[in-house]
């Protein structure tokens, strides 16, 4: 850990790299006291928020997602990652982009200011770890996604809901429809895609791989972890985690929680394991700091993205090795 600076690295810092001495308490807050920047040369990683919340069909709050994620993500910068045994930031160049701005006066402007956040990140040619905000983010999301790296992609779907209810409406912002609507536009392909973690009904999973949570607690999260592997394969994959995939014990701070979830230990676990998964975009939605308690789900949150970059870095790594 360097101490060319102590304090204040999201606005301090002259590297991408490193750490730096921070009270965990105190100090500019970014994801993991990144340096705010949106100057991608360099980049491997461009953390981002995306505060929307008017696709949500029970309780709101998830526009302050990115911040609450980001306030307790600040205990995470402070000592070697766990179980890993490094620092990310050693290897990986990573940004705190801020956030999406939107106009929520405008919904019907949303989804296009979405795609064009993601496409200027991708553009410059860094990956996308997207803090949300609800679940519909990822549609638009995907959609850029599929624009860069090409369709169809492979979706690792980590929820309590399969969200491919039917919508054919090309203007509805809904947290529960827009997998229907990537697969009706040939965004993913269901058959190398899995959702885990899944405890609502559908009529109609539209060929969706399904993990459901009850197979996850009867078999164990490493043998959830193999199934995901050998659906998805090599193939670019977007990683989308919807915090409602824990237990409500594990993460009461969601729009629509449901009992029966993961625990935090089984989805970390799985997440740790996605180092032969091609990754090439990830977000975790969802949190709702109102109807959060002592910052479990943001904690959670913060948990499952900066293992998101730790694997991202040991990638980087076992690519220069060669």
């Amino acid at each position: 850990m360097s101490s060319e600076i102590k304090g204040d690295g999201a606005i301090r810092r002259a590297s991408l790299y490193g750490s730096h001495p921070e009270m965990t308490y105190a100090g500019v807050l970014s994801f993991m006291r990144r340096k705010y920047s949106r100057e991608l040369d360099g980049v491997d990683v461009a953390v981002s928020g995306i505060p929307l919340d008017l696709a949500t069909t029970f309780r709101p709050g998830a526009r302050l997602g990115p911040a609450a994620v980001r306030a307790a993500s600040v205990q995470l910068a402070e000592l070697m990652a766990f179980p890993w045994g490094f620092d990310p930031f050693d290897e990986l160049a990573v940004v705190d982009y801020g956030d999406c701005y939107l106009d929520a006066h405008n919904p019907l402007g949303i989804p296009e200011a979405i795609r064009a956040h993601a496409r200027a990140i991708l553009a410059g040619g860094a990956r996308m770890l997207t803090l949300g905000g609800d679940h519909y983010i990822t549609y638009p999301l995907l959609q850029a996604h599929a624009e860069k790296y090409g369709k169809p992609l492979s979706l690792i779907h980590f929820d309590a809901h399969c969200d491919t209810w039917a919508d054919d409406s090309p203007d509805s912002l809904n947290h529960g429809t827009m997998f229907h609507k990537a697969v009706k536009e040939g965004l993913v392909d269901p058959a190398t895609s899995v959702q885990v973690g899944i405890r609502t009904w559908n009529e109609d999973f539209m060929g969706f791989n399904v993990i459901d949570a009850p197979w996850v607690h009867a078999h164990g999260a490493g043998a959830a972890l193999e199934r995901i592997l050998s659906i998805v394969g090599d193939r670019p994959a977007y990683l989308t985690f919807d915090i409602d995939c824990l237990d409500p014990a594990f993460a009461p701070g969601t729009g629509t929680p449901v009992a029966g979830g993961l625990s935090s230990a089984q989805a970390l676990h799985m997440v740790r394991g996605m180092g032969p998964v091609n990754l090439v975009g990830m977000d975790v939605v969802e949190v709702s700091p109102p109807f959060d308690h002592s910052e479990l789900t943001a904690l959670a949150a913060a948990h499952i993205a900066a293992d998101l970059l730790c694997v991202l870095r040991n990638r980087k790594v076992a690519a220069r090795a060669g």
